[in-house]
């Protein structure tokens, strides 16, 4: 909720709960106080206040967001009218938090959460570098957004069932949304073949697509300030991870698998390209292509908003035409 409370809009209108003080602890101080409980001796039959080692008000944890993601000052206005229960559905609209869950929670925020004891730690000590404070707590999150190492999100601790994806899933727990372009098509060529043509995209070969649109964007990259397509790229045929192709970098590469790319490029957001080469029951040659997107606040989704209806013809003709030249080195 944080996140997209605080990144969405640079002045936010809420009720008076804003300055209600709370004391946040962070996830994993949480799993350390469940699994040391489970130690506990027998006759111990009680129930323990955990919190971390601030307390703060929620107006104070927004702007304390807002400076550790890089945002600008947050402007919080607590209107005394606006009551929690209009803002659950404010809430429930804008975060990935369900309507179920977002209502009771902010209604619960009238209410002060500070801990009145730390008799806890008599049976599972603090850690000898103490508790994660808040700025630690935020800073972990968005580093694991930032790595995609997020594995829960609130779609699938919402819907029973909910298939598990080991590529990157909506980070929505952490405030975010990921939008997915992904295309799949069977080539006529094996995978040595069409993986030759994956590692060699980029530079002086180009991005086998509509050009003047690869062109027009490194160049309105360039008057933002980014790399755009000046870089090119280290190997004419070869890549690693690291490796700067043109505006993005190279993020990970398994031979003849997948070769993932991370934007660096000028973007509201985060933004990622896979080529992922498979294989279908027939045994034939499959390429699949995924165009990622995480936003960073409104302008980031109304930047995908935008630009979705030219993937069809970016995205589009780029895995068309890698596919046939991957087929004309067959014949």
């Amino acid at each position: 909720m944080l996140p997209y409370l605080t990144g969405l809009l640079p002045v936010s209108v809420t009720p008076r709960w804003v300055d209600t003080r709370v004391q946040p602890i962070s996830g994993k101080d949480v799993l350390r106080y469940l699994v040391g409980s489970a130690g506990m001796p027998p006759e111990v039959n009680r129930g323990f206040d955990i919190g971390g080692p601030e307390v703060l008000t929620y107006r104070q944890m927004m702007a304390a967001y807002a400076g550790i993601a890089g945002l600008k000052p947050r402007r919080i206005a607590a209107l005394p009218l606006l009551t929690p229960s209009l803002s659950s559905h404010w809430v429930g609209l804008v975060t990935p938090v369900p309507n179920s869950i977002a209502r009771p929670l902010v209604e619960s925020l009238i209410n002060e959460a500070v801990c009145k004891e730390h008799d806890i730690a008599t049976y599972v000590p603090d850690p000898d570098a103490g508790l994660t404070g808040f700025q630690g707590a935020v800073e972990l999150a968005l580093k694991r957004i930032s790595d995609r190492q997020v594995t829960t999100s609130w779609s699938s601790a919402s819907t029973a069932g909910a298939p598990s994806d080991p590529l990157p899933s909506d980070p929505h727990w952490a405030g975010g949304s990921l939008y997915v372009d992904e295309r799949k098509r069977v080539v006529d060529a094996t995978r040595e073949q069409l993986w030759s043509v994956i590692e060699g995209i980029g530079g002086r070969n180009g991005w086998y697509s509509w050009r003047l649109a690869w062109w027009t964007r490194g160049l309105f990259d360039r008057l933002f300030g980014g790399p755009g397509l000046r870089r090119g790229r280290r190997d004419p045929l070869d890549l690693s991870v690291g490796d700067a192709l043109d505006f993005w970098r190279v993020e990970d590469i398994k031979d003849m698998q997948l070769l993932r790319l991370r934007a660096e490029m000028r973007l509201p957001g985060r933004a990622w390209l896979e080529l992922i080469i498979d294989t279908n029951d027939q045994g034939r040659t499959v390429f699949r292509q995924r165009a990622l997107f995480h936003p960073r606040g409104l302008a980031g989704h109304a930047y995908w908003a935008f630009v979705r209806p030219f993937h069809g013809v970016v995205f589009g003709g780029m895995q068309r035409n890698i596919a046939k030249a991957a087929e004309d080195t067959r014949r």
